[in-house]
């Protein structure tokens, strides 16, 4: 995954932020919205993007576009910078293949060690009865 021309499929729009800020929030647009169509990415082979269609499913549109918005600081440079490292981090987090899980037993120790701590607990029980008088 090239970083450059990843950040080169995306669009970015300017937008007014929301919130209490006075008079120059009124004015500024500074909050960011990033905009990302996963369909239409040259970037990614048809393997990765069915391994990010599947991973972020919720957070994808209908049309999987990949939507991120950030109004963290008055900055609009600096929350294009924000935008642009959370989206390059959800992508890699879910470009991650998972190691295959590989079956084991438990080692004959293990097994005779929770057989005598069964063994014990359970006598430990039967110490608690009432005595049988019959």
């Amino acid at each position: 995954m090239n970083k450059e021309s990843l950040i080169k499929e995306l669009s970015f729009k300017a937008i007014r932020s929301s919130g209490a800020g006075g008079q120059h929030v009124n004015k500024v647009s500074s909050k960011i919205e990033l905009t990302f169509d996963l369909e239409n990415s040259k970037e990614f082979s048809d393997e990765e993007k069915e391994r990010l269609l599947k991973n972020l499913a919720i957070k994808l549109t209908k049309i999987h576009v990949l939507v991120l918005q950030c109004d963290e600081s008055r900055s609009q440079h600096r929350n294009k910078e924000i935008v642009i490292d959370r989206f390059l981090d959800i992508i890699t987090k879910a470009l991650i293949v998972p190691k295959r899980r590989k079956k084991t037993k438990p080692s004959k120790g293990a097994i005779q060690k929770r057989l005598t701590s069964k063994k014990k607990h359970s006598e430990k029980k039967d110490s608690r009865k009432k005595p049988n008088l019959d």
